[in-house]
């Protein structure tokens, strides 16, 4: 197990920020990365899609910037996220705006096509894909991408339903490179956790959903604060795919969490980019189960320094065992 060195190298922490549909903004990627972790945001979040060029420029210079000044402490590598699927018609322009600001690393959802992964190879960036069972990691594999992000059961929106410790498992016993895990990681201790099961990072996302930066109402935000993990519910009626959102948005959009009928996965919803009326996302909230760690309204900076304090304080504890 080993992480590229343009990524090792250069990260305080073994974390990424999953990118989180509306809410990740060039405010929080570029806090995110100067504290040391890979920050990341959905190309679909940049609208009208001119303004992804916008997007990536500005992250591109604060961070070239920050680096010149404060060598000592390098910012890590930011990361785009890509929505592989029939229903965004915008990957082809998203992606050429990738490959030409040379994005370090790409995350790949809701598909699988060589013809992205070459795209993004031809400079030397990095291909992530998330997958939620095994056979879907194999196929990915297949089709060579250079990393893997198990999204386990708990993750905030879309998500699977296997226990981290099944699929980790399950995928280690062929797979060497680069892995990932998501779900319901809130705490330096449950990074530290996820690499003593076999991942190599953690992937956590609502955490910083109660950020100053992420593009979430005020609402949402004190709404994370205020639940926990009994307050989420699974469903794919949303969207057509399953994925975990907050109950008390649910029940102000007039349904009852408990009785919410099936969705036709055949009719997948994503969010168009140019479309503000997305309300599966704008007024239903995804959020994972871990959200019982998120205890305060906190500027991104000082979510990172939590979450290496406690890795810093778990390490020592274990090495004192």
């Amino acid at each position: 197990m080993a992480l590229p060195i343009s990524l090792a190298d250069n990260i305080s922490l073994p974390v990424v920020a999953a990118p989180m549909f509306i809410l990740s903004n060039p405010e929080l990627v570029i806090a995110q990365c100067k504290m040391g972790i890979v920050g990341s945001f959905p190309s679909l979040n940049a609208r009208p899609a001119e303004s992804l060029e916008v997007w990536l420029q500005r992250i591109t210079d604060e961070l070239e910037q920050h680096n010149a000044t404060d060598p000592e402490r390098r910012a890590a590598p930011f990361a785009v996220n890509q929505i592989v699927h029939s229903s965004n018609e915008r990957l082809e322009h998203d992606l050429a705006l990738c490959v030409k600001y040379k994005v370090p690393i790409v995350i790949t959802s809701l598909g699988c096509k060589e013809s992205v992964i070459d795209a993004v190879h031809s400079y030397g960036g990095l291909v992530f894909h998330d997958v939620i069972n095994n056979k879907f990691a194999k196929k990915a594999v297949s089709k060579g991408v250079d990393g893997l992000i198990a999204v386990a059961a708990g993750a905030g929106g879309h998500a699977g339903t296997t226990s981290p410790f099944a699929l980790i498992q399950e995928i280690r016993e062929w797979f060497e490179g680069p892995l990932l895990l998501s779900g319901s990681i809130a705490t330096g201790d449950a990074v530290l956790a996820a690499q003593a099961m076999g991942a190599d990072m953690a992937y956590m996302g609502s955490t910083f959903i109660a950020t100053n930066e992420a593009n979430a109402s005020n609402e949402y935000k004190q709404a994370v604060i205020d639940h926990a993990s009994s307050d989420i519910v699974y469903s794919n009626l949303f969207t057509g795919v399953h994925g975990n959102y907050l109950r008390p948005s649910i029940e102000a959009a007039g349904m009852d969490p408990d009785n919410l009928p099936e969705s036709d996965p055949s009719k997948m919803n994503f969010g168009s980019a140019e479309n503000n009326d997305a309300k599966a996302w704008r007024d239903i909230w995804g959020c994972g189960h871990g959200i019982g760690a998120v205890k305060e309204l906190l500027p991104a900076k000082d979510v990172v320094s939590r979450l290496e304090h406690e890795y810093r304080t778990a390490q020592n504890r274990i090495s004192g065992i």
